[in-house]
């Protein structure tokens, strides 16, 4: 075996690695939902107004209507409009929420909240709100639905704490129109404040009393404001 064959078989080796992996296929992309709320592109509604004047002076009203009904599309999206004519029907959304890998049990709470338990932590997640809406898009407009879910195998009431978002917004932000329903029982500042006095009421006598009295040392030390 001779140095030049060698030296071709090392790169042929590194090119295999660096190709991640000879003969192995690339693990496809897991689809993203539908986005809005991104204001309209400038360039790309120039382009379509283009479009549409050349689709007039050649007669095509056709070509007219799609681009002026693209530029509709693009304002509704950017002002977070969900279409009334396209609401997710709800049976067949119940469904399709249930194929998704986590989920146990998806019920309606109004024509807009969707809410579903899963069974466990790690499918209580945004990449779970992901895969419920891109199971949905083939049956309307998903930015007409929030997605609730709720954990039932919950432990505590953190664990418990429903994660919601809309399908097609950043977690926080409201379609246009749309009111945010209470879902939890127990708000969070609540909780917080609950377990606060957990943990306070764990100290021993000890520890409450070295708190006090690093309290009235704080007190004599800060200088009063009618000084």
């Amino acid at each position: 075996m001779n140095s030049h064959f060698l030296q071709s078989m090392v790169v042929g080796l590194l090119a295999c690695g660096l190709l991640a992996g000879c003969g192995k296929d690339p693990q496809p992309a897991e689809p993203r939902p539908q986005q809005a709320g991104q204001p309209m592109s400038p360039a790309e509604t120039a382009a379509r107004l283009a479009a549409a004047r050349g689709a007039a002076l050649r007669g095509d009203q056709a070509a007219v209507q799609e681009q002026m009904e693209a530029m509709q599309e693009d304002f509704r999206k950017s002002i977070r409009l969900a279409d009334p004519s396209r609401r997710v029907d709800r049976e067949q959304a119940r469904a399709a929420a249930r194929t998704v890998p986590g989920v146990r049990s998806v019920v309606w709470l109004d024509h807009e909240n969707l809410f579903a338990t899963v069974e466990s932590a790690d499918a209580r997640s945004f990449q779970t709100i992901d895969r419920i809406c891109v199971a949905l898009e083939p049956l309307g407009d998903t930015l007409g639905v929030v997605v609730n879910l709720q954990n039932s195998s919950a432990r505590n009431s953190d664990e418990l704490a429903t994660l919601s978002r809309n399908c097609q917004l950043a977690p926080g932000e409201r379609a246009f129109l749309s009111r945010e329903r209470k879902i939890d029982v127990v708000d969070a500042q609540t909780r917080a404040q609950h377990k606060a006095n957990q943990r306070l009421s764990q100290q021993s006598p000890e520890d409450l009393e070295r708190q006090a009295e690093s309290l009235r040392i704080l007190e004599k030390s800060t200088p009063s404001v009618h000084d």
